[in-house]
């Protein structure tokens, strides 16, 4: 009885799932396995044979990896800080790190570009300094999009690393150290390999927002700095293809999830190995 009011309880939700997000994924993606009657597969191997297509997924992949990897370095040393601090330093500091997700993803671009612009701030402060002697190329790069999706992103590594870290007992750190590990030994041995679940949930979260993001690749990269999503919104609203923007989806999707199981599965690899 309690299992068919338990499958009740979640029926307007998986139907609202269904209707709203699996049918139409569903209804955009199967037509590009199609050719008439038949099954195949040439919209993709077309896609991966084109060498402009095959550079933006390289860029878009590689974009993702190193903003991953950059808000993991920043994220986990920061959640460590804040989860060991007291109760009213702590909810401070996790609204600061919640506070930059309560702007919009456009104003924070486009602060960014006041500081990376050919006359912006960072430009200027070096021409001051006498370290450079004309204006650099700070805008529409990748090094841009990376710096970009970082600021946005990040927060989301630290609130997910915070809530798994909070709960590591101190009594751990304090034995490791009691038997001769050294502050940074005991925390790469102790607290980091318990953190895992949180760097996970952050990682993921990370990949796939850098991943699919439009609005700061598109302010930030312009045209020259293409990724999937601004590839996407190119083939549908500029060229209308439908088609072949299905068919990016699909390839972003697909990518977002073979991430995420290698993700999982080197955690898992480093759980069994004690690192």
């Amino acid at each position: 009885m309690k299992k068919k009011w338990a499958y009740l309880l979640m029926a307007p939700g998986l139907i609202v799932i269904v209707a709203f997000l699996i049918i139409p994924i569903l209804s955009s993606i199967l037509p590009t396995f199609h050719d008439g009657d038949s099954l195949t597969f040439s919209s993709y191997t077309d896609f991966f044979k084109d060498s402009y297509y095959n550079q933006i997924f390289m860029r878009t992949l590689r974009i993702s990896i190193i903003t991953v990897v950059i808000c993991a370095i920043l994220g986990v040393p920061t959640a460590y800080f804040v989860s060991k601090s007291n109760k009213k330093i702590r909810g401070i500091l996790i609204a600061c790190t919640i506070f930059p997700l309560l702007t919009n993803s456009v104003i924070r671009s486009f602060a960014w570009i006041t500081i990376l612009g050919r006359n912006g701030v960072l430009n200027n402060a070096l021409l001051t300094l006498n370290l450079i002697a004309e204006p650099k190329r700070l805008l529409y790069t990748e090094g841009a999009i990376i710096v970009g999706s970082v600021y946005l992103f990040l927060p989301l590594m630290i609130v997910s690393l915070v809530g798994v870290m909070e709960n590591i007992e101190g009594e751990l750190f304090e034995a490791a150290e009691s038997l001769g590990a050294s502050k940074i030994k005991a925390f790469f041995k102790v607290i980091l390999p318990l953190s895992v679940p949180g760097l996970i949930v952050g990682c993921v979260l990370v990949f796939t927002g850098a991943a699919s993001a439009y609005t700061t690749p598109q302010l930030l990269g312009g045209n020259r700095k293409m990724v999937l999503s601004t590839l996407i919104y190119q083939q549908t609203m500029t060229l209308g293809d439908w088609y072949g923007a299905s068919v990016v989806a699909t390839i972003m999707i697909v990518t977002s999830i073979l991430v995420m199981g290698t993700i999982n599965r080197l955690a898992a690899k480093l759980n069994e190995r004690g690192v």
